[in-house]
């Protein structure tokens, strides 16, 4: 009988660490999601206060960092590689008017593998060149982030105008 008290002793503690095990990457996925919606907080407010230095730090400092935005000289839209080229042109944007306000409660947060996580933020953008007069246009900005050694780091900005 004490072999059937010890399987069982077993068994349960068995279970109880399978049960653990499942719960830990859920609890790990939340742990990232709570993450990069607070950096992208951040990401806003620096947006909003023209805050280069700020933008920088939340910045993959990559030659791989992507920005999909419009050309200063064409006027369409064109890849900016790197954390430098991106950090110029959002110095050319603060010149005129430039606000961003997310629909914080639509903000979707997925998971796409341990340590890379897309944010989907539909943000209403207020965009102008000095001295015009700016209108407010809905986006969707895609945002992928990926987990480095200090931290998350934003890696790519995709924003799609919604007509």
């Amino acid at each position: 009988m004490p072999t059937k008290r010890v399987t069982k002793k077993y068994f349960s503690a068995s279970i109880v660490a399978l049960f653990i095990s499942l719960a830990a990457p859920a609890s790990a996925r939340a742990g990232a999601e709570d993450e990069v919606r607070d950096l992208f907080r951040k990401f806003v407010v620096a947006q909003n206060a023209h805050d280069l230095k700020a933008v920088g730090e939340i910045l993959q400092d990559s030659p791989q960092f992507l920005w999909i935005t419009r050309d200063p000289q064409t006027g369409r839209p064109a890849p900016f590689w790197g954390r430098d080229a991106a950090l110029k042109r959002f110095e050319q944007f603060y010149r005129g008017t430039w606000s961003l306000e997310p629909k914080v409660d639509e903000i979707k947060v997925t998971e796409l593998s341990p340590g890379v996580v897309q944010l989907l933020a539909p943000t209403i953008f207020t965009i102008a060149p000095p001295g015009q007069t700016a209108q407010p246009n809905l986006f969707l900005l895609n945002h992928i982030y990926v987990r480095a050694d200090t931290g998350w780091k934003l890696a790519s900005i995709f924003p799609i105008l919604v007509p």
